[in-house]
């Protein structure tokens, strides 16, 4: 009985970290869906757009920083992600804690403090909605409906800059905006910033991408 407990912890707690990277994953993908944009927001959707289209593989190096306003302070980690088309996927948290997400094809490797969990995504309904999910969010397919975000896109010389309101319910509970910063001469995703209702924020900066490079395949094996 205790062991099943302590099992179903870890799937939640896994479940509340995960939903995290999905939407990380969502932005770093990002093909927007509009309201009722200008014709020069609608360019840009499309220069996005068409980079998503190109992305068969990348690998970036994130650092991840925590703003916590009741207590004026912040947390800083630093970790890697690798993606590879159709349906490889490594989230590695590296300093200062350890937690990894590897998803390869129909199998979840969780790894987190020595522990490892590995999970049949086909046996598991929930996993394999989170893993359904995850590919479509990285090939941008996920925010194609206009019932997830409302969505308003500036820009200045170096970036562009969208912000997306959450429309769903479960979103707004999490975020009430998200913004994402594209580099204008790489049209990649250089910056997440995920504002919480609550005043808590955190900001992704992505360095060092590598897009469409080689991948070492052995970053997605399951032990």
């Amino acid at each position: 009985m205790d062991r099943s407990i302590a099992y179903y912890g870890r799937v939640l707690f896994y479940c509340k970290v995960m939903r995290k990277i999905l939407y990380i994953l969502i932005l770093v993908s990002l093909s927007v869906s509009g309201y009722s944009q200008t014709a020069r927001e609608l360019e840009i959707i499309e220069i996005v757009s068409r980079s998503t289209a190109r992305m068969k593989s990348l690998e970036c190096d994130f650092v991840q920083t925590k703003h916590i306003s009741m207590l004026n302070d912040k947390m800083v980690s630093k970790g890697k992600m690798y993606y590879q088309q159709p349906d490889r996927l490594r989230w590695e948290y590296i300093t200062p804690y350890s937690y990894s997400f590897i998803l390869n094809a129909s199998q979840v490797m969780l790894k987190n403090s020595g522990r490892t969990d590995v999970i049949d995504v086909n046996r598991n309904r929930m996993f394999k909605e989170i893993a359904r999910i995850m590919m479509d969010s990285i090939l941008g397919r996920c925010l194609t409906d206009e019932k997830s975000f409302r969505t308003e896109i500036a820009e200045n010389e170096r970036e562009w800059v969208a912000t997306l309101y959450p429309q769903k319910k479960d979103m707004k509970q999490m975020w009430n905006r998200l913004v994402i910063h594209f580099d204008r001469s790489s049209e990649a995703v250089v910056k997440v910033e995920m504002h919480e209702p609550g005043g808590d924020h955190t900001v992704i900066d992505l360095k060092n991408i590598n897009i469409n490079k080689t991948l070492d395949q052995q970053v997605f094996t399951i032990e």
